[in-house]
């Protein structure tokens, strides 16, 4: 399967995140609705529908989602288990077309919110979409009481139109990102790649570490994970963009993603070498492609150890990206 298929040219996109005061032109979109945790194969089936209902329509292609994600909201202490942080999730979506994303606020006036009263208020008052389009697992309102057939009733009711997209299986499974986030964690990049139609990324401005990686050869841009599920910790073959600043463009190299045991301990991380790179690149935005894991942390018995396998995980990393 090539990863990045069926991504469409990308187009300016507005971020819409008041729904109580908004710009006439951004009312009206034909829109998806849902998390788009990772924005894998299932929301992309999701949003392709909706791009062949807003041609039809001629109305705007849109998302409708929510930040926080509603399981932060109801369960702040929670371990990390976002694929994406909303910047991330924004960047995906605007490569895929879409023209309004309307980043609906999740706070307890929403969360108290009927199923009714939110396909009223919001959906139809609010932001009047003139059609909304929801995977199959869909629930909304209060209680998550609200059902794929109740938003239908509604949109009769409130003169939006509504299409439910089935599941997708690739045959070995259905698409979600719960088995996104095992695959990461069990160290299969590939096959959490296969599920999104992407590779997972890892995204993010580089920050101020330690500096121990230039005193050793190795100088690595530090990204910080806080909030996201942890891929399993150890090095991984990765590509990276560098998004803006002078540096912008397409690299290989080599990322750590741990506690660097090494140095004792320390908050998870994201450690990326790129390959044949000079110059600095604090403050800039990196998106970590992982493709794949080559070994787990290790806790060496001398630097000197520490830098032969960085090297030999360098050379393999090279190898395996020269293939893909």
């Amino acid at each position: 399967m090539p990863l990045g298929a069926r991504i469409v040219t990308q187009t300016a996109m507005r971020i819409i995140r008041d729904t109580y005061f908004i710009d006439p032109s951004d009312r009206g979109a034909a829109a998806a609705i849902g998390n788009f945790d990772g924005v894998h194969l299932g929301h992309r089936a999701v949003i392709d529908l909706t791009r062949e209902v807003a041609a039809a329509k001629c109305v705007p292609l849109g998302v409708l989602t929510f930040e926080p994600h509603p399981r932060q909201f109801f369960n702040p202490s929670a371990s990390p288990f976002r694929l994406m942080n909303p910047a991330a999730r924004a960047h995906r979506l605007e490569k895929l077309g879409i023209e309004k994303l309307y980043e609906v606020p999740f706070n307890a006036a929403l969360a108290g919110l009927s199923a009714q009263e939110f396909a009223s208020e919001v959906i139809a008052t609010r932001l009047g979409l003139t059609h909304v389009v929801v995977g199959e697992d869909f629930c909304f309102g209060k209680g998550r009481k609200g059902t794929k057939a109740d938003l239908t009733t509604f949109g009769a009711a409130y003169g939006f139109g509504v299409t439910v997209v089935p599941m997708v299986d690739l045959g070995w499974g259905e698409v979600s990102s719960t088995a996104i986030r095992t695959a990461l964690s069990e160290g299969r990049p590939r096959d959490a790649a296969a599920m999104l139609g992407h590779w997972h990324r890892i995204e993010g401005e580089v920050i101020r570490g330690d500096q121990r990686g230039r005193e050793l050869g190795y100088p690595t841009a530090n990204m910080s994970i806080a909030g996201l599920h942890p891929p399993r910790f150890g090095v991984y073959a990765v590509k990276v963009d560098v998004l803006d600043g002078p540096y912008a463009g397409a690299y290989n190299g080599a990322a750590s993603i741990g506690v660097r045991p090494m140095f004792g301990e320390n908050m998870p991380n994201c450690e990326t070498f790129l390959f044949d790179f000079k110059g600095d690149l604090y403050g800039a935005t990196l998106s970590v492609a992982l493709v794949d894991y080559l070994r787990p942390e290790l806790k060496f018995d001398s630097l000197e150890a520490l830098i032969v396998q960085m090297a030999a995980d360098c050379d393999r990393a090279r190898d395996i990206l020269a293939h893909v």
